[in-house]
């Protein structure tokens, strides 16, 4: 008789080997399987650094509801890996080589329906804090961050809140500091209670957070943020914090009015 299949019957079968397993892999990886529907907030972790890669990798894979999509050591591959994997959330260092992670989110957030993008940062090193947020990410985390801190500022981006890590916001305040102040909200038409919402948002609350603060409902939320929008001409939340701060609604060392952002 003819044998249905060349390999005996109890050996191995390698012929959907992952590439994960051969000793070239390529430094990013892409598993197509997680590219799917209930995947929960799909993630790329982009960092020249592979320890760094590996420790966010394994942190992110303790959460069910977080699934790590691909990894890059560059910020070239990181701009591919985003556009092929289409993740809900890119965690980008800011220095890369080929390309910097700064320009990497440029990039990334220039492309149709693009993923959220957090800045991973050395907080004393980094100059571009400011034209990171022009170009509309979603938040920075530093790399010494504990656990808690990232899963916090991957969820909220993938809600589109933005979300600053306590010990980068002066940072970033400092750097939206202008010679010329921004107008003040009620300058602008905004009301008292817009004007609430405003400094929660800067204090990086997200709606959920600012809806149980004032006793009101997200639905009401997000309301009072589309007129801030409109009103203030702005962008996005990224801009309403850095109006808040340039226009003295909050200021540096201010105490939160609600929950804190992260926890």
């Amino acid at each position: 008789m003819t044998p249905s299949s060349s390999l005996p019957p109890d050996a191995p079968d390698t012929s959907t080997e992952s590439a994960l397993d051969k000793p070239d892999a390529p430094d990013a990886f892409a598993d197509p399987a997680l590219d799917e529907p209930g995947r929960g907030i799909g993630v790329v972790i982009a960092d020249d650094q592979g320890m760094i890669r590996a420790g966010l990798r394994l942190m992110i894979g303790t959460q069910p509801d977080l699934s790590v999509l691909g990894e890059a050591a560059d910020g070239e591959r990181a701009v591919e890996l985003a556009r092929d994997l289409r993740p809900d959330v890119v965690l980008l260092d800011i220095a890369m080589p080929r390309l910097n992670g700064l320009e990497a989110a440029r990039r990334i957030l220039a492309t149709p329906a693009p993923p959220r993008v957090i800045m991973l940062t050395t907080y004393d090193t980094d100059e571009n804090l400011d034209l990171a947020l022009h170009a509309g990410v979603s938040g920075f985390l530093l790399k010494v961050s504990p656990p808690e801190h990232l899963f916090a500022a991957i969820r909220s981006a993938a809600r589109g809140d933005v979300l600053l890590d306590p010990a980068v916001t002066g940072r970033v305040v400092a750097a939206y500091r202008r010679t010329a102040p921004a107008p003040s909200p009620a300058a602008t038409g905004v009301t008292a209670r817009e004007e609430e919402v405003l400094r929660l948002v800067a204090q990086g609350l997200s709606n959920t957070e600012i809806a149980g603060t004032l006793s009101i409902t997200e639905a009401t939320v997000s309301t009072h943020i589309n007129r801030l929008l409109t009103k203030l001409a702005l962008r996005d939340r990224a801009q309403m914090v850095r109006h808040a701060y340039e226009s003295g609604l909050v200021r540096p060392g201010d105490p939160p009015d609600g929950v804190p952002p992260i926890r």
